[in-house]
């Protein structure tokens, strides 16, 4: 495929298309688009920043306009399922953005907000849901809202899902819909519960992968810092004093571990804020938006909370702490490698978080490269010194961690974010 026309898409979101500067169709598009188009079950297997969104949305979008029907009150034509009130929010953005020529109605349902304005938008009947499983679940035990009209049902990121433990909820919840239906499938990974799953919903799906863990990897230059526990916050600080890191993706394990961060953060005079599920809806949103128009440099966010953010041009992801989820590793540093742009990331390891690593290493099957800094033990954390070690070549690499791995813009832009092609030597590795 050399361009979305080639779908043959309509020409209202074609001229969205166009007016947003996406001329060429990612991997995941160019392969996914014309299977949902022609009506096939799909399991695709994509990192999120692929462009998937756009796998599904746009196909979504022809298929509901081009067959105009009424939509019975407090019904829906076509179900999105997701795992975060973030996530769902983008994609409500992205369905909008790409059919504003078109009639469609599109409406989100998550939980963290009161639950009558949704009730209300529901009344009269929506063409495309996107829900969270508990929220949507609230909604058809109150009685607004019945799924007997779906024609279409998206299963996005069903790997995260299954992991927060929907699965109960995805059963019943499938029950309650038709069973002539499209079913899309969406995973960054492939275990067997997800492969059970699509054997269970879709009915002979055609498999798309794309943009495996490893390639994820390979586009992002990773290293890691072994620092005491009680003195990452004076390495993240002495980092981030650094300009070049110009957008910045912290990772802690927990959400009051973001905030203590942040609160050191703005104490030594550096922009950042938190967004956690303790977080009202509205605070995520502000933080999110602005992050993304860079009025905020730094945002510190836990796994969950984080799994919605697509922002393009984050610079560096820094793991504060490691996560004792693999997987949850390679989400997070693909938050700097958007649509097969490079990205940084560095990773803060005390010796409890040892086993983390190995672990990590095992999935990616690569070791993440040591930059060599070590920390002296001093009576303040905040005022931390970092030594480096004697010059050598194993260890040269190590002034990139305090100063941007920088990357030439790349030539196109897709769907899913800027793509930049790395202007990166390799990196010597070491166990």
């Amino acid at each position: 495929m050399s361009g979305f026309s080639d779908f043959g898409l309509s020409a209202p979101i074609l001229r969205a298309l166009a007016a947003e500067g996406y001329t060429a169709p990612t991997p995941i598009q160019s392969r996914a688009i014309p299977e949902v188009l022609g009506g096939r079950d799909l399991c695709g297997i994509a990192q999120t920043g692929t462009g998937k969104t756009a796998a599904f949305a746009l196909p979504m979008l022809q298929r509901l306009s081009s067959l105009p029907r009424a939509t019975p009150p407090r019904g829906c034509r076509a179900l999105v399922l997701c795992p975060t009130r973030e996530l769902a929010t983008q994609i409500v953005e992205s369905f909008l953005t790409y059919g504003r020529g078109t009639p469609l109605s599109v409406v989100a349902a998550f939980g963290g907000v009161p639950i009558g304005p949704q009730q209300r938008r529901l009344a009269s009947g929506v063409d495309i849901l996107v829900a969270t499983p508990g929220r949507l679940l609230d909604l058809i035990d109150r009685k607004f809202l019945a799924l007997s009209s779906v024609e279409v049902l998206v299963l996005d990121e069903a790997d995260r899902m299954l992991d927060l433990g929907f699965i109960h909820a995805l059963k019943r919840i499938v029950k309650l819909l038709p069973r002539r239906r499209q079913t899309l499938l969406f995973s960054a990974t492939m275990p067997r519960p997800i492969a059970e799953l699509a054997e269970d919903y879709l009915d002979a799906p055609v498999t798309v992968a794309v943009t495996p863990t490893a390639t994820t990897v390979d586009r992002v230059d990773q290293g890691v810092v072994f620092v005491a526990s009680d003195q990452k916050r004076g390495l993240l600080a002495t980092l981030l004093g650094d300009p070049s890191l110009a957008r910045v993706l912290v990772f802690t394990r927990t959400k009051h571990g973001a905030d203590r961060v942040v609160r050191h953060l703005v104490g030594a005079g550096i922009d950042a804020t938190a967004i956690h599920g303790n977080k009202s809806q509205p605070q995520r949103e502000r933080a999110l938006a602005g992050f993304r128009a860079g009025r905020t440099r730094v945002l510190v966010a836990t796994d969950i909370a984080a799994r919605g953010i697509d922002v393009e041009s984050v610079s560096h992801v820094i793991n504060f702490e490691l996560p004792n989820v693999p997987e949850d590793y390679v989400h997070r540093i693909g938050r700097t490698a958007r649509a097969g742009a490079a990205g940084t990331a560095i990773s803060f390891c005390s010796d409890e978080e040892r086993p983390y690593l190995r672990d990590i290493e095992k999935i990616t099957r690569r070791p993440v490269r040591s930059l060599g800094f070590r920390t002296e033990p001093v009576h303040d954390s905040r005022t931390a010194p970092l030594e480096r070690p004697a010059p050598s070549a194993s260890v040269r690499t190590t002034e990139r961690a305090g100063s941007a791995l920088r990357t030439n813009s790349g030539r196109y832009k897709n769907i899913g974010g800027r793509q930049n092609r790395a202007a990166l030597s390799p990196h010597p590795r070491r166990k």
